[in-house]
């Protein structure tokens, strides 16, 4: 390779670092806003230890307002950074460091992580030390006994603290908010009626692929592809109820508001734009680039808790087998999305999505035929 090849290859990856560290500080920030109540509530947790913990670890000399309130600040400090760490690690998913961290067993990546957390809670513990109990004139700020009991006494319940969190992260991960939320308060114990948007959506041509790649490649694509569209899922405030072969089934809580509604079908066109980026990294590394199609349907849904020794949320009903028809439909008459009239007529539609006009579908397994739409951009 020339010089010239050599430099423009640095200016190339250089390029690409620089795009990588711009997207992970918009998520970063994208996800602090999402959780402004989580954070605050978690400041609050912090003081509060901060105060417990100079009531009873200190001595009755020292148990003034002002080291109150300085042992309170020093608490929510300590979790503010434990947030921080926990948030640039969530943040980070997306990147180089976060795909090598999921290819750890989830053991050794709490691990990692915690050790990161003991790190930067010895360096925030040092310097609130330094900030808040700083005297004038004086440059013994921080005494041999608080290094030698105190930091560690900090530092070891902020890790603590960062097993338990990133535990319940995995958690939550691998059963999902709503089932952890259902075990823990016995949500769905019995079973509950409630208006969801539900989308179905589904690689096309996934058979062909696996003939073509076989079936461990195929595999491959789709565990990149449902990983790559969960950031735009969570941009428009779905959740992802369950992956079924090569289906995602994502859904929404029906609101009053129309503008909330039509995020679960803005969702469909940010995940066209998510791949549209990434297509050339797909077709590097498996030759091709994933096309989808989904059904969108809104309506009551049964969700019920089931299992015992694997417990899961399911979802039954008809507006559920509505999407499904849906989405199978578009293979039929080749097309992108469809979405039920139901949910249009509950939806503001976004000004640059252009809508078909309506069509009666006799769906397998029912009687009534539903009225749909296809949609795409105006400019097609």
């Amino acid at each position: 390779m020339s010089a010239y090849e050599q430099e423009q290859v640095r200016g190339a990856s250089g390029r690409q670092a620089e795009r990588d560290d711009e997207r992970w500080r918009s998520l970063f920030r994208r996800y602090i806003v999402r959780r402004l109540r989580f954070l605050t509530g978690w400041l609050i947790v912090g003081f509060v230890i901060g105060l417990a913990y100079r009531n009873f670890a200190d001595i009755a000399a020292d148990r003034d307002l002002a080291n109150y309130i300085r042992s309170g600040l020093h608490g929510a400090g300590i979790a503010l950074t434990a947030w921080t760490v926990q948030a640039a690690f969530a943040s980070g998913a997306h990147s180089g460091v976060g795909a090598m961290l999921r290819r750890l067993p989830a053991a050794l990546e709490i691990l990692i992580r915690s050790l990161v957390m003991a790190v930067a809670l010895i360096i925030a513990g040092v310097l609130l030390q330094l900030v808040l109990y700083a005297e004038p004139y004086r440059v013994n700020w921080i005494s041999g006994d608080w290094l030698r009991t105190h930091l560690p006494v900090i530092v070891a319940m902020g890790v603590g603290l960062s097993l338990v969190v990133g535990a319940i992260t995995e958690i939550v991960r691998l059963i999902g908010r709503p089932m952890l939320s259902s075990v823990l308060l016995g949500t769905y114990h019995r079973p509950a009626r409630e208006e969801l948007i539900i989308m179905f959506l589904d690689l096309a041509g996934s058979t062909r692929l696996a003939e073509a790649m076989g079936e461990l490649k195929v595999h491959d694509l789709l565990t990149r592809f449902f990983f790559d569209i969960d950031e735009p899922i969570g941009d428009c405030g779905g959740a992802v109820h369950a992956y079924v072969g090569d289906e995602v089934i994502v859904a929404w809580p029906l609101a009053a508001d129309p503008a909330r509604n039509a995020l679960s079908i803005a969702c469909f066109f940010a995940i066209e734009r998510k791949m549209a980026l990434l297509a050339p990294a797909y077709e590097r590394e498996f030759g091709v680039a994933p096309r989808f199609r989904a059904g969108l349907h809104a309506g009551p849904v049964i969700v019920s808790e089931c299992g015992d020794a694997k417990r899961q949320l399911a979802f039954f009903g008809d507006t559920m087998n509505v999407a499904a028809r849906l989405c199978e439909h578009c293979k039929a008459v080749d097309q992108r999305l469809i979405v039920s009239a139901d949910l249009l007529r509950q939806a503001t539609v976004p000004a640059d999505l252009k809508v078909a006009e309506a069509v009666n579908l006799a769906l397998r397994g029912r009687n009534q035929p539903i009225e749909a739409h296809t949609l795409r951009h105006c400019e097609e």
